[in-house]
């Protein structure tokens, strides 16, 4: 790929708030770059040049089966010669040490400005930065490094590690032994606890760090749920051991942190705010516009430009200025197509999920990137980056994106399949709606959901249920009985 391409995909996948950071970044660094403040309701992007880059139009989408404007380009194929003049200089990359798209501080050496260490360190420390700092100590491997950084990213704020290893390894499409061989290795990180799967599993890594995991504690550890019910003559018989040991078993087990991740500072969440706004016209059909409240418009100074190359005597002078023309023009339009892409995908989401627009979750339709890439005529890579950190706003709440994109589940009957999400909603609502004198377990939900023509397996539905922390029959048997 292109210079210019590679700086085309990576606009097009920047969210919202990182592309105004880009642009105020570009519009500083280039002279001849202005924001449009007056632009009020005008078009996305205008380049002073007299050409105008038309404002994304809003589709009417009918039905389903509508059809959508067509007139959009995929500008994100193989040909980058619709996106205008290549920048010549590498302004675009390396507009300021804080730039996103550079890989490094820029600075000593560099010739560029050096950090100012006080804004070093009034950066708060991360667990994941923590985890990333000791795993780049400890690991020389560079397979292993890569599956520990996923392992990583996979941490909740908590400390925890929530996700299937089995589905690790499949994802990254290595042996299930080598991912619990580096998960091991993490379990040791500090803080003590942290990448645990479960309650028990942070405890006993916290206790192996004592020195204090010997048999009685760790069939205490094992047995969590009957001491949260009380049963604690039961539980001392299980130990093996007296009153007394066993009050000091306890006063240890509670001094131990069952959220060590909390200890960090966690990222500061940024307020979502809605890339697409989405709502049901008066005829019925389906309006779909981008939000201009954060589309950053900036024009092209022509005039400027022009003033100061007629007074402008060196070559070197007559280059830097073409090249910030070149530079600027360049960016007016990936603003423009940027916007076309996204909306184009989202006026897509919308006519393939009228269903969830119209009657909520239960009527998602199972979707992958493919269909959604084949009926607009773009590439699945490009699909997969407008749906990143792009949100949606509708009636029905503000949804990312690549919400709408579900796995789909077997009809029973050989109709039509159903989306892992609407049946992951009707496996909560089953389980709402029981009662505390017929808990129904996952063998009961299977028959319950074909029933309602989904085929599925009982251990997915176990899956489905522990990823939406639902306890077992067993265990809601319980809690409903003590209320």
């Amino acid at each position: 790929m292109t210079q210019q391409l590679q700086q085309a995909i990576k606009l097009l996948q920047l969210s919202n708030l990182d592309l105004v950071s880009f642009v105020e970044q570009q519009v500083e660094s280039n002279p001849l770059l202005e924001f449009d403040y007056a632009a009020g309701d005008a078009p996305l992007a205008e380049a002073a040049t007299g050409v105008d880059a038309a404002t994304p139009s809003t589709p009417a989408l009918d039905t389903p089966d509508a059809p959508i404007d067509s007139g959009y380009d995929n500008v994100f194929t193989n040909d980058d010669r619709d996106l205008g003049p290549a920048p010549v200089a590498d302004d675009l990359l390396h507009a300021s040490p804080a730039s996103p798209w550079s890989g490094g501080r820029e600075g000593g050496e560099g010739g560029g400005p050096l950090d100012d260490p006080s804004a070093r360190l009034a950066v708060p420390t991360t667990l994941r930065g923590h985890l990333t700092d000791q795993l780049g100590m400890t690991l020389a491997d560079g397979r292993q490094k890569m599956i520990g950084s996923y392992l990583i990213d996979l941490v909740d704020d908590s400390g925890y590690l929530r996700d299937s290893i089995a589905e690790v390894a499949e994802r990254l499409g290595c042996a299930l032994d080598d991912v619990e061989r580096v998960l091991d290795i993490l379990q040791q990180f500090d803080p003590p606890g942290v990448c645990a799967r479960n309650l028990a599993e942070c405890l006993a890594l916290q206790l192996r760090d004592r020195n204090r995991f010997d048999p009685a504690m760790e069939t205490l550890v094992e047995n969590l749920e009957a001491l949260a019910e009380g049963r604690i003559d039961w539980l001392k018989r299980q130990c093996g051991v007296s009153d007394e040991d066993f009050a000091d078993m306890l006063v240890e087990l509670r001094a131990l942190d069952p959220k060590p991740g909390l200890a960090f500072d966690a990222v500061t969440a940024d307020v979502v705010t809605p890339d697409v706004f989405v709502a049901r016209r008066p005829d019925g059909s389906w309006g779909v516009e981008l939000n201009a409240d954060v589309l950053p418009r900036v024009l092209v100074n022509a005039h400027y430009y022009a003033e100061v190359r007629v007074a402008s005597r060196s070559k070197h002078d007559r280059a830097y200025l073409s090249d910030c023309f070149s530079n600027a023009s360049w960016l007016v339009k990936a603003l423009d197509q940027r916007a076309k892409t996204i909306l184009k995908v989202a006026a897509e989401l919308v006519r393939r999920q009228e269903g969830f627009f119209l009657r909520g979750v239960a009527h998602l339709r199972p979707l992958n990137l493919k269909q959604v890439a084949d009926a607009i005529g773009m590439h699945e890579s490009t699909v997969s980056r407008v749906t990143a950190g792009k949100y949606l706003s509708c009636a029905r709440g503000t949804f990312e994106l690549k919400y709408f994109f579900t796995a789909a589940i077997a009809a029973a009957e050989g109709g039509e399949s159903h989306s892992a999400e609407a049946v992951r909603h009707r496996i909560r609502e089953l389980i709402d709606k029981e009662s505390p004198n017929a808990i129904l377990s996952d063998d009961r939900l299977v028959e319950l959901l074909r029933d309602d023509d989904i085929d599925i397996a009982r251990r997915t539905v176990a899956k489905y249920r522990e990823a939406m922390h639902i306890p077992s029959s067993v265990r809601r048997r319980r809690l409903k009985a003590g209320r």
